[in-house]
């Protein structure tokens, strides 16, 4: 079962919410195939969600049941080496 808590307790800018929507439609290779074995609890039983909005990121996979952040790298991110992660997602 997911722990409420463990979500009411993470920052959200509701602004991110089409862009991360969006993300999800389009995912790139690595993130599907990745997908693949965490979507309904494949891995260990873990609950994933993909896309996460936390805070001003969106962050690739979250697993609220151990509080863990996965970003796949792909050439989405290669833009963005050169910044901060402070304006990743500003």
């Amino acid at each position: 079962m997911r722990s409420r808590k463990n979500y009411e307790s993470l920052p959200y800018n509701n602004e991110l919410k089409e862009r991360a929507r969006g993300l999800r439609k389009a995912g790139n290779l690595s993130e599907v195939l990745l997908w693949q074995r965490l979507n309904r609890r494949k891995f260990k039983n873990y609950d994933f969600d993909r896309q996460k909005i936390i805070g001003n990121y969106i962050v690739d996979f979250y697993c609220p049941n151990c509080k863990t952040v996965i970003e796949v790298d792909g050439s989405s991110h290669d833009e963005k080496k050169n910044m901060t992660a402070s304006a990743m997602y500003i």
